[in-house]
C-alpha cells in the first residue's frame, strides 16, 4: 500500500470535507467527565473550528453549540469555569441551563419575537469509561465507533485514575500527518532515541484493530509507559503507564495547524508522589514534543510539490494503512 497523495494533506478544501464528514459526524473524546462535578461547571472546547460546551445542570449534563442564537458570537470561552447562567457577551442575551433563552435585554417592540423559538443548538453527550465525549451530528453510536477499544480496555482499571493536569500544544502542520506518525513506531529509533533505548524494539509490534490501533513493546526498567499506546478513530489517544494514564485529542485548527489537547490522570493524587506525577508528565510530553519538527518538515514538503506518495511498511505502518484506509472511506 502507497501512502496517500499530498493533497490530502495540503488541500483547504479537502480540509474542509474532512471537518464535516469526520468531525461533524463523529464522537469526539474532550476530557474527563470529572472536571463537571458541580452545578454550573463547563467545558468549551474547539471541534475542528466547530465551537461546543458541555454544562452540568442541576438535573445532569448538557451540551450546546458555543454559538449565540442572535448574532453568532461565542458564548464561554475555550476552557472550564463556572457559571449559573449563559450571558452572551456581546448582546447580554441570558439563557438557562438548560439552553431556554430567559432574557433579551433593550430588545424594544417586536410581536413577532418569541424567545421560545431561540433556545441553544444541542449537540449529543456520551459518558464511557469517565470520559466525556460529545458529537455534533453523529452517525453512529460511541459503543460502535469504540468497536475494539471497549475490550481493549475492559480489564484497565480507567476509573480509578483522577484527573490531575491539562496542556494543551499546538505545532503547524496537518492533523493527519501526525496521526500518520501516532500510529507508528517505526520512527522511534531515528526521532526518539532515549524512548528507543528504554524498549525492546525489535518485539515492537503495531496491530489495527476496528476502530483502534495498538501498539506495544517490552519496557525496560527506566521507562515511565507500561508498554502499550492506543490510537483511537478518527482522532483520539490512551497511553498506560504505571499507575495511571494520559489521553489526548489530535484536533485540527485548520489545514496546516494543529492542536493537541493532553490530559494526565493518576491513581495516587497525595502531596508525597506529586514529585513523580509531575517527572512523568514532563516525560510524557517531551516524548511528544520531538515529533513536532518531523511533522513540521514533512509539511513543507508536501505542499512544495516535492514528494511523491512512497510505500508502506507492512510490518511498522499497519497503523499507518488503516487510518488512511479509514480516511479514504469517509470521504466517499
Amino acid at each position: 500500500m502507497q501512502n496517500l497523495h499530498p493533497r490530502h494533506y495540503t488541500c483547504a478544501e479537502i480540509h474542509a470535507s474532512d471537518v464535516q464528514r469526520i468531525f461533524a459526524s463523529t464522537w469526539q473524546m474532550i476530557g474527563p467527565a470529572s472536571r463537571l462535578a458541580e452545578r454550573g461547571d463547563y467545558i468549551a472546547t474547539e471541534i475542528a473550528g466547530q465551537k461546543v460546551f458541555v454544562v452540568r445542570a442541576r438535573d445532569g449534563l448538557r451540551a450546546f453549540r458555543n454559538v449565540c442564537r442572535h448574532r453568532g458570537a461565542r458564548l464561554l470561552p475555550e476552557g472550564t469555569g463556572r457559571c449559573s447562567t449563559i450571558r452572551c457577551p456581546y448582546h447580554q442575551w441570558v439563557w438557562g441551563e438548560d439552553g431556554s433563552l430567559l432574557n433579551v435585554p433593550w430588545w424594544g417592540d417586536d410581536a413577532d419575537f418569541n424567545m421560545a423559538e431561540w433556545s441553544l443548538d444541542t449537540v449529543s453527550f456520551e459518558v464511557w469509561r469517565g470520559l466525556l465525549f460529545v458529537a455534533i451530528a453523529p452517525q453512529i453510536s460511541l459503543t460502535d465507533q469504540l468497536a475494539d477499544t471497549v475490550p481493549e480496555l475492559e480489564n484497565e482499571p480507567l476509573e480509578t485514575f483522577h484527573w490531575v493536569h491539562e496542556e494543551r500544544l499546538i505545532f503547524d502542520a496537518n492533523w493527519k500527518i501526525y496521526t500518520d506518525n501516532f500510529v507508528e513506531g517505526y520512527h522511534i529509533p531515528g526521532i526518539h532515541p532515549e524512548f528507543h533505548a528504554a524498549i525492546d524494539f525489535e518485539q515492537f509490534e503495531t496491530v489495527a484493530c476496528d476502530g483502534l490501533v495498538r501498539m506495544s513493546a517490552p519496557p525496560k526498567d527506566a521507562l515511565f509507559y507500561r508498554g502499550k499506546w492506543l490510537w483511537m478513530w478518527p482522532n483520539w489517544t490512551l497511553s498506560l503507564f504505571n499507575g495511571g494514564m494520559n489521553t489526548s485529542r489530535i484536533n485540527p485548527i485548520n489545514h496546516r495547524q494543529t492542536e493537541l489537547i493532553y490530559n494526565f490522570y493518576f491513581a495516587d493524587t497525595s502531596e508525597a508522589t506529586k514529585a513523580a506525577r509531575d517527572k512523568t508528565i514532563a516525560d510524557n510530553l517531551a516524548v511528544v514534543r520531538e515529533d513536532f519538527e518531523v511533522c513540521l518538515e514533512t509539511q513543507k514538503n508536501y505542499e512544495s510539490g516535492g514528494y511523491r506518495p512512497g510505500p508502506l511498511s507492512p510490518r511498522h505502518e499497519q497503523g499507518v494503512a488503516y487510518f488512511q484506509q479509514r480516511l479514504r472511506a469517509a470521504q466517499e
